[in-house]
């Protein structure tokens, strides 16, 4: 069984997802929960805790879908390994689909929170230095500064493209060919550095 800890960040997810952060009461989240207030306090101190834990329990969780490896599995090779990482991020799952959809949420209201700005900002940074760890491995070669921008633009594009999916304005067969296609620009940039 998951901790009291774990269970509030599932149901904070699910309500951020639902409601947005603006929507997130924390009477609602201890209904959704199923515990009290006092212990959603006692756990996370006030509402900006709330929202700083769940971004860091949604960046867990992604980092857990998307490094999920079959041990039968042949092991794959760079530009393999970057690609699935990438189109795991765009997955037909409720558990993806509410991450991302949190995400969102919270990156619109960061706009306007700076406790919530600065702890993005750190998120999408460790985000972009392990595209361009793995851009690295697929172009020993390149540039520091060019795994970082070919990095930067592959985060962004799956963010832009999984609102669009998320929306309905994009499917999700088109989003995952996009990146692929994106990906293959972005390393034969590489090879030009």
């Amino acid at each position: 069984m998951a901790s009291r800890s774990t269970q509030i960040l599932e149901a904070a997810a699910r309500v951020i997802a639902r409601r947005g952060v603006r929507g997130l009461r924390v009477e609602e989240l201890a209904t959704e929960a199923g515990v009290s207030t006092g212990l959603i306090y006692y756990h996370f101190k006030d509402r900006t805790g709330i929202l700083r834990h769940t971004l860091e329990f949604i960046n867990d969780r992604a980092e857990r879908y998307t490094s999920t490896e079959d041990p039968d599995a042949e092991p794959l090779g760079p530009r393999e390994e970057l690609e699935q990482v990438l189109l795991l991020e765009l997955q037909d799952t409720p558990e993806v689909r509410e991450n991302s959809s949190a995400w969102g949420e919270l990156q619109a209201s960061a706009v306007f929170d700076p406790v919530l700005r600065e702890d993005l900002a750190r998120a999408t940074l460790q985000w972009v230095q392990e595209v361009a760890v793995l851009l690295g491995q697929v172009r020993p070669l390149a540039s520091p500064a060019s795994l970082a921008s070919a990095a930067e633009r592959l985060t962004a594009l799956i963010q832009g493209l999984s609102m669009r999916w998320l929306s309905g304005s994009l499917g999700i067969e088109h989003a995952r060919a996009l990146v692929t296609e994106a990906i293959e620009v972005e390393v034969a940039g590489l090879r030009q550095q």
